[in-house]
């Protein structure tokens, strides 16, 4: 099970453990945004401290129904006590959450300032 807050911004948030190959173990903050169909966002910057592979490039349509292309990089994510292997879209904002990565998991979230929200592994 993960677990997390929601933020004054009224934005579901959780700390993770990332890792690439040859960089060293780092938490971040990401938002949930089931919006986002992808696994998980970084920025350009951790990606380059991860020491992730670039992996290749992606294609995404905004909310305002702009296009962009991401980097897409290789790394791990500590994901319910174990690493898993995801590629991550490079983006120039925190790092998201995305609905790939919440496959098979039922996610709660308790819409109020400081809320609950809780990431568990289906059963």
């Amino acid at each position: 099970m993960i677990e997390g807050v929601v933020n004054a911004a009224y934005e579901p948030v959780v700390v993770l453990t990332v890792q690439g190959p040859s960089g060293p173990a780092t938490e971040i903050e990401a938002i949930i945004d089931t919006g986002f169909n992808g696994f998980l966002t970084v920025t350009p910057a951790l990606a380059a401290e991860l020491g992730s592979p670039l992996e290749g490039t992606s294609r995404a349509t905004l909310a305002d129904g702009s296009e962009v292309t991401f980097d897409v990089y290789d790394v791990a994510v500590l994901w319910d006590g174990q690493p898993r292997y995801v590629l991550a879209d490079a983006a120039g904002t925190t790092p998201l959450v995305g609905m790939r990565m919440l496959d098979r998991h039922n996610l709660n979230i308790d819409i109020e300032d400081e809320g609950r929200v809780i990431i568990q592994a289906k059963e």
